[in-house]
């Protein structure tokens, strides 16, 4: 590309720096304009009084591919997860895993195999063919939704108190109307490689990619207010000249800047933090409530990541996907249902922060294809993970291919 050309990449999340990273890579002098004070978009830490509060309940899947062409896994310190649950049935807990976690995790599946044989052996043929098969595969097949998908394989007790609960967090959607094709790629990269988070919050994950690029390459505070046929304008009266912009916002926020796309449905979440004196769970698991309105999520963070509290506390994170508690008229119920989960007194239990997160994840109902065009037009590209699958790794992706295609055109 000629050394006259100047690419404004407007985006700091993980679009944006998989963009400039692939951008740079190709010799092309790129500013990255970010309106927040860091990059990351909605993949951010803060630090409250000690403790590590991702904004709303992420993790990553060190088996995504883009994740693991982008990032050496080693450098960000991942504390894993236990690979399995427990689930809050009628009759109390039960720990769904594998028996390598003690006689909690056998006992659990020996009761499972007793109770609903068929159900163990459909979910370990659904792992074993959706690792087997190539993803592009698994992105082919027919599409239905994950009700559809989950309902035609297991019985509607084990859909009910064990899958929806895990899959409507994982989607952020209760009603499971997901595309059944992005469950099979996600539920992939969790049988290859469980999930985790590293060891200083998911922030690290963008500063990484940020802090690989050329010194000044990412411009905080920069806030775009719109696009012109050949320049940039800022919020603060400033104009950029631009030869190629690529619009590495949210969705709702490209599609204001570039009028040709659709803005994207969003599914929403809240996510609370407590300061607990000790951990209500010895173990990194993932503790899924079905029985009751509210399809909790919670666990305790600190027995992953030690690092996420501070001496002598822990740190346990509670999500409600499908609803952004704004008010907070939902933290009563679910501290009553994490008393029920744990089978502990919660009322002493410190509430750290409350995340309510409207735009959290894009959605994707069935027949919506899995990638969307990053080429708005010669000069105008897009990417984030309302173009790709709502994901890390849909992000990730969607970055290098808007980088590929501004290449093809300007190079």
């Amino acid at each position: 590309m000629p050394a006259t050309k100047q690419v404004i990449v407007i985006g700091a999340g993980l679009a944006g720096l998989a963009a400039a990273t692939r951008l740079t890579q190709a010799g092309v002098d790129v500013r990255v304009l970010e309106r927040a004070g860091k990059p990351g978009g909605r993949v951010a830490t803060d630090h409250v009084e000690g403790f590590r509060l991702d904004r709303g309940f992420q993790v990553l899947l060190p088996a995504y591919p883009e994740f693991r062409r982008l990032v050496r896994p080693a450098r960000l310190g991942l504390r894993g997860f236990t690979r399995g649950a427990l689930v809050r049935e009628d009759g109390g807990m039960r720990l769904l895993a594998g028996p390598w976690h003690g006689p909690g995790a056998v006992r659990g599946v020996a009761r499972m195999v007793g109770q609903r044989p068929g159900d163990v052996f459909a979910l370990a043929r659904l792992s074993v063919r959706d690792a087997a098969l190539p993803a592009s595969a698994l992105g082919r097949g027919g599409d239905h939704t994950v009700a559809e998908e989950l309902r035609g394989r297991f019985s509607a007790e084990t859909v009910e108190t064990v899958l929806r609960p895990f899959v409507a967090g994982v989607f952020l959607d209760p009603d499971l109307m997901t595309s059944a094709r992005l469950f099979h790629l996600i539920w992939r990269s969790f049988v290859l490689g469980g999930a985790a988070v590293p060891e200083l919050g998911m922030q690290t994950l963008p500063q990484l990619l940020a802090d690989r690029l050329p010194p000044g390459t990412v411009e905080t505070g920069q806030e775009v207010a719109g696009l012109g046929d050949h320049d940039v304008r800022l919020t603060s009266g400033e104009t950029v000249s631009a030869d190629a912009v690529v619009v590495a916002t949210d969705g709702t926020t490209a599609a204001r800047l570039l009028p040709e796309i659709e803005p994207p449905a969003w599914h929403a979440v809240t996510t609370w933090y407590y300061r607990v004196a000790r951990p209500p769970c010895s173990a990194p698991t993932l503790a899924l409530d079905g029985t009751g309105a509210l399809p909790i999520n919670s666990l305790v963070l600190s027995q992953a990541a030690p690092t996420y509290a501070p001496p002598g506390a822990s740190l346990v994170q509670a999500s409600v996907p499908g609803v952004a508690d704004s008010a907070g008229d939902l933290e009563p119920r679910v501290r009553e249902r994490l008393a029920v989960l744990y089978a502990t007194d919660t009322r002493g239990w410190d509430l750290l922060a409350t995340y309510p997160i409207e735009h959290a994840l894009p959605v994707l109902p069935p027949g919506t294809p899995l990638r969307r065009p990053v080429r708005v037009r010669r000069g105008r590209y897009v990417c984030g993970d309302h173009r790709d699958t709502p994901s890390i790794q849909g992000a990730l992706v969607s970055g290098r291919r808007a980088a590929q295609a501004l290449l093809a055109d300007l190079l």
